[in-house]
């Protein structure tokens, strides 16, 4: 009796694989297909011989540029102003923090496109902020490599603040509480307590930022137009030489499909770690 407890207990401590019911092997199939076969096709179709020289072309090399330099300043922005956003909503409850939770998921709902146009009647000429700016700074946003940040930080900015809400909310707020009782004054909670612990959730949420705001289209486009080496990112070079040379719009697509791989290799073994 005693040995069979003490299987027991053993067999507690070994963690038991949960079965998948053979059902689900088919549905689950299709969906890997759906995901896979595009990025196949995309493959079978490159002209594998041409492309470096498609790559390494003047339009690629000022599209890539661009991208970078606009999605690292983006994700700057979405964790300067996201980081701050995030914790007010974790640690504001009722209608307020629905409302205002409401409000920051949007541009994760909106179409692209809905964002740009929002975007450029608030910058644009005829926009009231716009309108400020034109007058009084003589300063014209819409259609320059300012608004391809700023569009870019409108649709990446809630994944960051996802991940890192959903990180406070897990961990809670006993180790804030205890620096407070303390004596900690908040901002010193904030800096030495609260960034500390948010580090791992920072960091693979700019990680997933930057990934969104690299392949954004739909808002760069409409408030920043399609400006060669001012405007046009990757996407948009994408879109423009699919129409003129489908073998570079495909050499630039498995570029953007690498980044892709390498940004989820990255941010999801963090995920992993971090848990719920």
């Amino acid at each position: 009796m005693a040995s069979a407890a003490g299987a027991g207990t053993r067999g507690a401590g070994r963690s038991v694989p949960v079965a998948v019911p053979p059902l689900l092997w088919v549905p689950a199939g299709v969906a890997l297909a759906l995901v896979a076969l595009p990025v196949a096709g995309l493959l079978l179709r490159a002209d594998i011989g041409r492309l470096p020289e498609l790559l390494t072309s003047q339009a690629s090399w000022h599209a890539l540029r661009l991208s970078v330099l606009t999605a690292s300043l983006s994700t700057v922005a979405c964790v300067i102003l996201g980081l701050p956003l995030a914790v007010v909503l974790a640690r504001t409850t009722g209608r307020v923090g629905v409302l205002l939770r409401t409000v920051v998921l949007l541009p994760l709902v909106l179409p692209p496109v809905v964002g740009g146009l929002a975007l450029l009647y608030l910058f644009g000429v005829h926009g009231f902020l716009g309108y400020l700016l034109d007058v009084v700074a003589g300063v014209r946003v819409p259609f320059t490599t300012a608004a391809v940040v700023i569009a870019q930080t409108f649709v990446a900015m809630p994944f960051l603040v996802v991940s890192l809400e959903g990180a406070l909310r897990s961990g809670g707020a006993e180790h804030e509480r205890v620096a407070a009782t303390l004596g900690a004054r908040p901002w010193t909670v904030f800096r030495r307590v609260t960034c500390p612990l948010l580090l791992p959730a920072l960091v693979s949420g700019a990680v997933l930022s930057f990934a969104r705001a690299l392949g954004e289209f739909g808002a760069t486009i409409t408030f920043a137009g399609s400006l060669q080496a001012v405007t046009r990112t990757l996407p948009l070079e994408v879109y423009a030489q699919s129409e003129s040379d489908v073998d570079s719009a495909i050499a630039l697509s498995l570029l953007l499909i690498v980044i892709a791989v390498v940004v989820i290799a990255v941010a999801r073994p963090r995920s992993l770690r971090e848990g719920p």
